[in-house]
């Protein structure tokens, strides 16, 4: 049996973005029948052990997506081992993990931004909507849906 395929999607502090990317990858992997192995996790450890943020959970569940069961935590040493795909929601994460791979004898591919798997969006950020209204978190969820269908159907 080949093994699984797995994925950590990383943020700042994992209570928004990587959280509900991590929810609906998992929902669209079920979808299509991919079994992969999803974490998230932070660049920083200021929300370590919290749930994601209640703004994120609303939006994602009025889409269908479940964040419960998700507790933040930050990016340690052995993801880089452990997971075949580290996926930033921004430019600052990815060069956060471009450096913390220093050192490391790790292929490039292995660190992407999430909307370089979305035709036509590759180089895209997706915006922290932390500091933001309702709106944000919507875009915010758009953004991450377009990424997770281009990521589920080339991994």
């Amino acid at each position: 049996m080949p093994r699984q395929t797995s994925i950590l999607f990383v943020c700042t502090g994992n209570i928004c973005r990587s959280p509900t990317a991590e929810a609906v990858a998992k929902a669209m992997a079920e979808r299509t029948g991919k079994e992969l192995v999803l974490d998230s996790a932070g660049t920083g450890d200021w929300h370590v052990g919290e749930r994601p943020d209640p703004r994120a959970v609303k939006v994602a569940e009025a889409r269908g997506y479940d964040l419960s069961g998700i507790t933040a935590r930050a990016v340690t040493d052995d993801d880089f081992i452990r997971f075949d795909h580290l996926i930033a929601m921004d430019e600052g994460h990815r060069r956060w993990l471009a450096e913390a791979r220093s050192g490391r004898q790790l292929p490039e591919t292995k660190i992407s931004l999430l909307m370089d798997w979305s035709v036509g969006l590759a180089r895209t950020s997706i915006p922290d909507p932390y500091y933001g209204e309702a709106a944000d978190f919507e875009r915010m969820l758009d953004l991450i849906e377009k990424g997770c269908q281009g990521l589920i159907s080339r991994v």
